[in-house]
């Protein structure tokens, strides 16, 4: 079992930068990729962007891309999500999981969700 905790959240003016941290611990097995979800109220959650296990391949979401980053540290076995030019449509709880199975819907491939880190961005 592998637990997650991420960290990095606040509160930010539009334009700002905040840097997400994903920690893991415990068990690794069937991992594929980590990602960062994010989750408005009253909308679904969305990936907003993933690295392989391996490290050798990122995706970003359309909303992501130009403005934020994710890289991993497997010295410390943690996953951050860099974020610039955050901007007003960016607030949400953003989570880190793991991506254990290949198959099925993007959402239903992920496990072991953390308790999520607030983002806010003021105007």
């Amino acid at each position: 079992q592998v637990q997650l905790v991420e960290s990095g959240g606040g509160l930010v003016q539009a334009g700002g930068s905040l840097r997400l941290s994903c920690a893991a611990s415990g068990r690794t097995f069937r991992t594929y990729a980590m990602g960062w979800f994010r989750q408005a109220p009253g909308k679904e959650r969305e990936l907003v962007s993933a690295v392989s296990w391996s490290g050798s391949s990122t995706y970003y979401a359309d909303s992501a891309k130009g403005r934020f980053t994710i890289s991993r540290d497997s010295a410390k076995n943690t996953v951050y999500l860099q974020m610039n030019s955050l901007k007003p449509e960016d607030p949400a709880v953003y989570y880190c999981a793991v991506q254990t199975k290949l198959s099925g819907t993007i959402r239903a491939n992920y496990d072991n969700w953390g308790q999520g880190t607030q983002v806010t961005v003021s105007s």
